[in-house]
């Protein structure tokens, strides 16, 4: 995989990119949803193998192919573990024709101003250096808005563009994500005052420098347009932020030139005790409608 075939198999945006990037907290609630209790493994290791063969069996369906799904975002372990002894990123641009990406960022800061920043990442630069040698194309990062504070958006927005200079230094795409929480009563406040500190940064970026976003689906559609069509931008995907598969894949259909990165949304439904047949024919399923939502603008 060339960096300019990724660039353009995410940019034309003919599909979604899945999330397949829970890591510490929310492994086993991931777990729990696909039918994996706690006293079904015994400790951090059996855990994490527990959610990769979850993650294998999710990768190697039929239904998850570079025809729908263009990209996927893994947790650092899954990059660093193999699938039918090819190491994950290798096995998904080869064998699914799926770009893949890595989440970097090490968890989130207690809540200041209203916002979430990243915590400190001192080994960031060694993490890229391995991602790139295993064929990874980009990364993403997250941190999370509260309230609609000036200050702190000012300040979470600064940390994703300087974590991005970072990641395009080592050669890589990074997915800015700064999530603004579905639930908060001044969102549409807050997505006011997001779009136009981001607007700042993508103004300032370099002519030959591109980022892509990944934002909470908007509460006005297509109130993100002025991202999705500043020439900064590869592309502007959506988390599904809480909302069921349903809700966010209708939200979705409706904002033109956005795209899904959907975490929870996709694998609802699935379940370790599902026949293979039964489970290629839900995942099937979940693809063929966040695909739809994701074309359709």
């Amino acid at each position: 995989m060339t960096s300019s075939q990724a660039a353009d198999q995410i940019g034309t945006g003919n599909g979604f990119i899945a999330a397949l990037d829970q890591s510490g907290g929310s492994t086993p609630k991931a777990l729990r949803l696909y039918g994996v209790t706690e006293d079904a493994y015994s400790g951090e290791a059996a855990m994490y193998d527990m959610i990769h063969a979850m993650r294998s069996r999710i990768i190697k369906s039929p239904a998850f192919t570079g025809d729908k799904v263009v990209g996927a975002i893994l947790f650092e372990q899954t990059m660093d573990r193999d699938i039918d002894g090819i190491p994950t990123a290798q096995f998904l641009w080869e064998q699914r024709g799926v770009v893949p990406f890595l989440k970097i960022d090490k968890g989130l800061e207690a809540e200041a101003d209203g916002v979430q920043l990243m915590k400190p990442m001192p080994d960031l630069d060694a993490l890229l250096a391995r991602a790139k040698a295993l064929g990874v194309f980009g990364t993403k990062e997250r941190s999370v808005v509260n309230a609609a504070n000036a200050k702190g958006i000012a300040a979470i927005v600064a940390q994703q563009f300087a974590v991005g200079d970072q990641v395009a230094a080592a050669g890589l795409m990074p997915i800015l994500e700064p999530e603004v929480t579905i639930s908060i009563t001044d969102k549409p406040q807050a997505e006011a005052i997001l779009q136009q500190e981001i607007l700042k940064h993508l103004d300032a970026l370099p002519a030959d420098r591109k980022v892509m976003l990944k934002l909470s689906l908007p509460t006005v559609d297509n109130f993100y347009a002025p991202l999705v069509d500043h020439p900064r931008v590869l592309k502007v995907v959506a988390l599904s932020g809480g909302h069921s598969r349903d809700a966010a894949n209708a939200i979705l259909a409706r904002n033109r030139g956005i795209i899904a990165s959907f975490s929870r949304a996709l694998t609802e439904g699935l379940s370790a005790q599902q026949s293979d047949a039964e489970f290629d024919a839900a995942l099937g399923a979940a693809i063929d409608s966040i695909h739809a939502a994701s074309v359709a603008g």
